[in-house]
């Protein structure tokens, strides 16, 4: 990573995405879970997603990290870092992977589902790892199912921020002017 590159701008609109992917994640926190205890849609992914398609996944980890850290101190749940913080990882490091070597061929609702499943599966692996039972492992099939649909709505939300704000917007926050 070239800090060089990390010019005024870019750093605004990197703590505009996080501070955006902040907002989704503590107004998300404040409903019920989604039939499994913890189980959320993942709203704030949305921002690091675009993080990752405007910029590269250096900037993108840099979102997912201060979102799940500053989540953590906001929310009081500093346990959930465990969590949080390694799905969110992997899942941006499939994201990563996919959206630079398939897409095209895949759409970014199809990265934002295999990164949403992926990160369930992790949080899944390491809540069971860290309790010491593979019982939790029972919850795989579920947790996967959610990340579907999870991914799906990311995705989706993603793909529409794309094509409703015009290409020249984002051109001014990749290029110095």
């Amino acid at each position: 990573m070239n800090f060089k590159e990390f010019n005024a701008k870019k750093i605004a609109v990197l703590a505009l995405l996080t501070g955006l992917s902040l907002i989704a994640f503590l107004i998300e926190s404040l409903f019920p879970p989604m039939i499994i205890p913890g189980a959320k849609p993942g709203f704030a992914n949305i921002f690091s997603l675009a993080a990752l398609i405007i910029f590269s996944p250096a900037e993108a980890f840099i979102v997912v990290a201060a979102r799940t850290l500053l989540g953590a101190l906001f929310a009081g749940n500093f346990s959930a870092i465990m969590y949080s913080f390694t799905g969110g990882i992997v899942a941006m490091t499939v994201s990563s992977l996919l959206l630079y070597v398939a897409h095209p061929k895949i759409s970014v609702m199809a990265v934002s589902v295999a990164a949403a499943v992926s990160h369930n599966i992790t949080q899944n692996l390491v809540f069971a790892f860290l309790n010491g039972s593979l019982l939790y492992l029972a919850e795989l099939p579920y947790l996967t199912l959610l990340g579907v649909i999870a991914g799906a709505i990311v995705g989706c939300a993603t793909m529409l921020i794309f094509k409703g704000v015009p290409e020249s917007a984002f051109e001014k926050l990749l290029y110095k002017n």
